[in-house]
């Protein structure tokens, strides 16, 4: 597969049918979890809606859970719509109990608006800001920082009834561990968003993930209230995307570690964040595909067809892993991860001192002295910290599992090869162990 080939996804084709395509884009593609009444048939008039996410600024970067709902504003915007990303400056500083088991920690403004502009940023590699229906991007902070308490109880608190909001599920769920009123409050304040919106800007439409549908209805239900619709009566729509879970079921986006996988650099380097998707379940590698490029459905299917065919080639996972790298690093950072990846995977010794530089920053490292260098290869594989004693390094030289720049260590006593580059060891214990030892400076 050419490199070219696989970031084939970066376009960004229209949707077949326009909007009256968008439900079937996202089904296929298996994004759909369900959506609000009155929606299709809004949809097939063709003309262009304009459709929000929320965002919670609540660090600097975005993780990788927050593209189901990037790629579903992508949709938006390939079907002709206009995407809309609200930045919550004045949620964030709040807390959504949403999917939560513990109340989140209160951001001050100053640390929002920090966050926000790291946040911004990284939208902009997904998303257009130009053209006919370029994207726009709001801070909620701007309207309901607004608002005095009587006025929101007014306005809004006056219109959903406390057992309509004890219903919802993001509030079961937590009722019984401890729920601050500040919490509970949240569903008014994503409500008043919602009506904000409606009112000021002509959105018509909410996305978000399955656990937030309660907090988005009550937001219909808000519009609904404030201007006097009926039942039967339509005036805001809502779509909600399945909430993603490894096979497992433990919680997308996180590491075998338990650490988030980052947009940012420099939380999440592009080989780390490359190797999460390479990495990838079989089992999950054809919904990635789906939800994560701009694949159409015959690529998709080739890429699925191979991969079953040919599993140890993991085509799928590379193809899924170069464009999302592209996309969020740029394709120079996705070729070099490629690059670094496939060093330290194979059995070619490592020669590159760029690439020695990435392994260093990503994987299992440590530094040593010249000194440690002349100690001999047993003492460089404790100070590595593959092996925990003396004894454990010299059985597993014996078996010949111990390599130091790709030299295999016949006994305890042999000289360390020289650095690489004059200051990189590279130590391999059996298939797949890789260690990457630099020279103090």
């Amino acid at each position: 597969m050419t490199l070219a080939r696989e970031t084939e996804g970066m376009g960004t084709s229209t949707i077949p049918g326009g909007m009256a395509g968008l439900l079937d884009e996202l089904r296929w593609r298996g994004m759909l979890h369900q959506c609000s009444s009155g929606l299709a048939e809004r949809l097939a008039t063709g003309k262009p809606i304009r459709g929000y996410v929320g965002f919670d600024p609540t660090g600097t970067s975005l993780h990788i859970g927050s593209l189901v709902p990037i790629f579903g504003l992508i949709h938006l915007q390939r079907a002709g719509g206009t995407p809309i990303a609200v930045v919550g400056g004045g949620t964030a500083m709040i807390g959504d109990p949403s999917g939560r088991s513990a109340e989140r920690l209160l951001l001050s403004r100053a640390t929002v608006e920090e966050n926000i502009v790291g946040i911004q940023a990284q939208l902009g590699r997904f998303l257009d800001f130009d053209g006919p229906n370029g994207a726009e991007m709001m801070d909620n902070y701007e309207w309901l920082s607004s608002y005095s308490l009587l006025r929101f109880l007014r306005d809004i608190g006056k219109h959903l009834t406390i057992p309509y909001m004890l219903a919802k599920d993001s509030v079961q769920i937590r009722l019984n561990e401890g729920l601050s009123f500040t919490e509970f409050s949240y569903m008014l304040l994503q409500a008043a968003d919602f009506l904000h919106l409606y009112r000021t800007a002509g959105v018509e439409l909410q996305m978000g993930g399955a656990d937030q549908w309660g907090n988005i209805t009550a937001g219909l239900e808000l519009i609904r209230k404030e201007f006097g619709a009926g039942e039967a009566q339509d005036l805001a729509f809502a779509i909600s995307y399945p909430l993603l879970t490894n096979p497992s079921g433990s919680k997308f986006g996180k590491t075998a570690a338990g650490t988030s996988v980052w947009l940012d650099p420099e939380k999440t380097s592009p080989f780390q964040f490359y190797q999460y998707w390479l990495d990838a379940d079989d089992r999950d590698v054809g919904k990635y595909l789906r939800t994560f490029t701009l694949f159409d459905r015959a690529r998709i299917e080739e890429l699925e067809a191979e991969q079953a065919a040919h599993p140890e080639t993991r085509v799928a996972q590379r193809a899924v892993a170069h464009d999302l790298t592209a996309r969020v690093h740029g394709k120079q950072e996705a070729a070099r991860a490629v690059r670094v990846s496939e060093a330290a995977f194979s059995r070619e010794p490592i020669r590159d001192p760029e690439v020695l530089d990435a392994l260093f920053a990503a994987v299992d490292h440590f530094e040593f002295t010249d000194r440690d260098v002349a100690g001999g290869a047993m003492g460089i594989a404790v100070i590595s910290g593959q092996y925990s004693s003396n004894s454990e390094a010299r059985r597993a030289i014996a078996q010949g599992g111990l390599s130091i720049n790709d030299e295999r260590v016949k006994a305890p006593e042999d000289a360390v090869p020289p650095p690489i580059a004059g200051r990189y060891l590279v130590l391999r214990s059996g298939k797949k162990s890789l260690r990457i030892g630099r020279l103090k400076s």
